[in-house]
């Protein structure tokens, strides 16, 4: 085989795994769509908020605190007189961003243990499964509470540590269960008889192997995250003033239902649309990935 037909056969395969892709989605149902196109368009907002937001995220533009929905302000202003609509944009970046580098942490920590403690098994496993059981015994938002209540004002480092490694627990216990099914299979003995060294074993023959639930699990994970994040911001032990965040917005503009106004209904439909939208998506990679047929 000469170099050029080689060279020739790699264009071919890109092409064809992109059509492959491209087959998937034009077959995805509507849900599916929805939650792309839901997730792109936050997505979008999040990274280009600062020219989207007509001001900025903490600038005070009126006088007025609380003003009615206007062409100018067009979900009026909070209690500051800050403009809802450009924290609203704002907050897409903080929440979604956060929540992310949360669910991120989360996987690294946990996805890491669980893979090596079935690989492992002996003693190591038995302790790391222990500690998972002890954290895992107290519910994960009474958790954070307790923590993060430790700190005089949470940053966001914080923040994302202590979700992440929370949440880190749950991650590991769905790792280490489809992890256990990949190291009993004759491909990962094999590699150790080769003398393969962990980590190559780990990043060649088990992740690739466990990745569409690890991917699932991501999206609904992150949703979670995402939702405690929210709770604490609402709590008071999330996102600290002046940061934008979805959750903290409910809090702040909670008394306006009391003389119905919808305004705090905007964040907080955000963030149902936003979780609604990643469960569509995960919903339909899960059907694909797991072997069904439509109609089943």
């Amino acid at each position: 085989m000469t170099a050029a037909s080689t060279e020739a056969k790699i264009p071919r395969a890109r092409r064809s795994k992109s059509e492959m892709i491209l087959r998937e989605l034009r077959k995805a149902p509507l849900t599916a769509w929805f939650g792309m196109i839901v997730v792109a368009a936050y997505v979008f907002v999040a990274l280009f908020a600062p020219w989207i937001a007509p001001y900025g995220e903490s600038e005070v533009v009126s006088d007025e605190p609380f003003a009615l929905w206007s062409s100018e302000f067009l979900f009026g202003t909070d209690q500051l007189g800050r403009d809802l609509f450009s924290r609203m944009i704002y907050a897409a970046r903080n929440s979604m961003g956060i929540a992310f580098a949360a669910t991120a942490v989360a996987f690294l920590t946990g996805g890491l243990i669980g893979i090596v403690s079935a690989l492992l098994r002996g003693w190591f496993d038995q302790l790391a499964s222990r500690l998972v059981d002890a954290v895992m015994a107290i519910p994960s938002l009474i958790f954070a509470l307790m923590v993060l209540a430790i700190f005089e004002q949470p940053t966001i480092l914080n923040i994302i540590l202590v979700i992440g490694l929370v949440d880190a627990t749950r991650v590991f216990r769905l790792t280490r269960a489809v992890a256990m099914n990949v190291v009993a299979l004759d491909f990962v003995e094999a590699a150790r008889l080769r003398g393969e060294k962990t980590p190559w074993i780990v990043l060649r023959e088990i992740v690739p192997n466990i990745m569409p639930p690890l991917v699932t699990e991501f999206g609904l994970r992150y949703c979670f995250v995402f939702l405690t994040i929210s709770s604490l911001s609402f709590l008071g032990l999330g996102m600290q003033p002046p940061t934008a965040d979805w959750g903290l917005m409910v809090k702040e503009t909670a008394t306006l239902i009391t003389y119905g106004d919808i305004t705090p209904l905007l964040p907080a439909g955000a963030i149902a649309l936003l979780t609604v939208a990643i469960n569509f998506i995960v919903d339909w990679f899960l059907h694909k990935t797991s072997g069904l047929r439509d109609g089943q």
